[in-house]
């Protein structure tokens, strides 16, 4: 069965959710929009991340070391090989393939330790300062070169956390940097394999996961060269001059990361998914509940668009939120909400197992009165990817009619849809806010009534 935006254990059936595990569960078909930072490495009160930091800081500086030393060509092609790791899928491709740096940028890079004195004698000490220094170098380089350098501990990583939730591994061949010889090594391991490429899986822990790194080009230029450098700043130098700059006056440089150093307090990673606060939570469901039905000054888009921040912070994180999605259905654009259903609830194994829903949808009508086409034309979606399977959210009460029609389609086709109004989701508000249940519940609940309804 196709799915939406597949991840590793949608495909394998394993019914973990995304808050259980200490690593980032990888799609299949994209990369995770995050990126490890160095800075976390060296921040995070764990002798182990602090010893990668060092690992990591070490390997770079002693290829800058190789370079000084002659060894040029050699330094260029193994820096180049470093700037891609397509195995862990983090960044932004759509296809989990990146593309490495060229040549020139590999030279400009390694010219750093020949061109800046304190890194002739001294190395980096966090070489994520390459940002500040060499152009078309960003987050995503130092994330890819970050994980090369320690791939090896990443594998293991991986190894360990397969073999504790059951994740299937296969014996495959991996390009390791094997900093003793100067060059890399073909390393045949075992690892999660990706059933869309066949490339191998290396999982990375979500500890060091970062939507923006610590030491940045922007905040460097926004909130330390404006500030305390170039306070007339007028608007006319580029990032070429201003890095310019920084090579011919890398004390300034060095001044930024020490400050950044000590302000690193609220220092943490990013989540791979948070929920709105409770306050604004309910904000957002009173703006629903006041919104007119119909397409009115854009009443529908809005009702869509709350909805969508609504309902996948209310189900987590028993429903892990795929995605959104629009579709058009016979001249009609439809909006669609997919969670992946890992079964972390009685209700969801349920409907898993009698359904076959590996993913719920949620779709969404701002209407005055449902109709039976807006019932069919999710049956006719649910065919395809979903299972049997589907939740409309509207406005208000079905009308019987419409009942009988969803009742009617799992007497002959043991499909099921549930009809959901405003009552409900007021009621799931409560629910959040209480804390004595869970909003999951009163869609459990829903269920239930359904159910009953039917025919033995």
């Amino acid at each position: 069965m196709a799915i939406i935006r597949p991840r590793l254990n949608d495909f394998h059936g394993l019914p973990f959710l995304q808050e259980e595990v200490d690593f980032a569960i990888p799609f299949l078909d994209e990369d995770i929009p995050l990126y490890v930072d160095p800075f976390l490495l060296w921040k995070i009160n764990s002798q182990q991340d602090n010893s990668l930091h060092t690992t990591i800081v070490n390997l770079f500086n002693q290829l800058g070391n190789h370079y000084l030393k002659g060894k040029e060509a050699e330094s260029r092609n193994i820096l180049i090989e470093l700037s891609e790791c397509n195995e862990v899928g983090l960044g932004n491709s759509k296809t989990r393939k990146g593309k490495k740096i060229g040549e020139k940028t590999a030279e400009d890079i390694l010219n750093l330790f020949k061109v800046i004195p304190q890194l002739n004698k001294q190395g980096f000490h966090h070489f994520e300062e390459i940002q500040l220094l060499v152009d078309n170098i960003s987050k995503d380089r130092i994330s890819d070169i970050s994980c090369s350098l320690i791939k090896s501990f990443l594998v293991d990583f991986t190894i360990d956390q397969c073999q504790n939730l059951k994740i299937p591994i296969e014996k495959c061949s991996i390009p390791i940097y094997d900093y003793k010889t100067f060059q890399f090594k073909t390393e045949e391991t075992y690892l999660p394999i990706n059933p869309v490429n066949k490339e191998p899986i290396i999982l990375t822990p979500k500890r060091w996961l970062k939507y923006i790194p610590w030491i940045n080009y922007e905040d460097y230029f926004n909130n330390y060269y404006i500030k305390d450098v170039d306070k007339h700043y007028d608007g006319k130098l580029n990032r070429v001059q201003i890095l310019n700059f920084n090579r011919n006056n890398y004390d300034l440089v060095q001044s930024y990361i020490t400050l950044k150093e000590k302000d690193n307090k609220d220092l943490s990673n990013d989540p791979l998914f948070k929920q709105i606060p409770l306050l604004s939570a309910k904000r957002k469901i009173a703006s629903i509940l006041k919104l007119p039905t119909g397409k009115t000054n854009n009443a529908d888009r809005d009702y869509e668009d709350l909805m969508v921040q609504t309902m996948s912070s209310l189900l987590y994180p028993h429903l892990d939120f795929a995605k959104e999605q629009s579709r058009t259905e016979s001249g009609t654009q439809i909006r669609d909400l997919v969670f992946y259903n890992n079964r972390s609830f009685d209700f969801l194994s349920e409907i898993y197992d009698t359904y076959e829903s590996k993913q719920l949808v949620i779709e969404l009508k701002n209407v005055k009165e449902l109709e039976r086409e807006h019932i069919n034309q999710l049956n006719r979606y649910l065919t395809e990817n979903f299972g049997r399977f589907g939740i409309i959210f509207t406005r208000n009460k079905v009308p019987k009619n419409i009942l009988q029609n969803t009742i009617d389609l799992w007497s002959g086709q043991r499909r099921c849809i549930l009809v959901m109004d405003d009552t409900d989701l007021k009621l799931m508000g409560e629910v959040y806010e209480s804390k004595q249940r869970l909003p999951i519940e009163v869609i459990k609940r829903k269920y239930i009534e359904f159910m009953r309804s039917c025919p033995a």
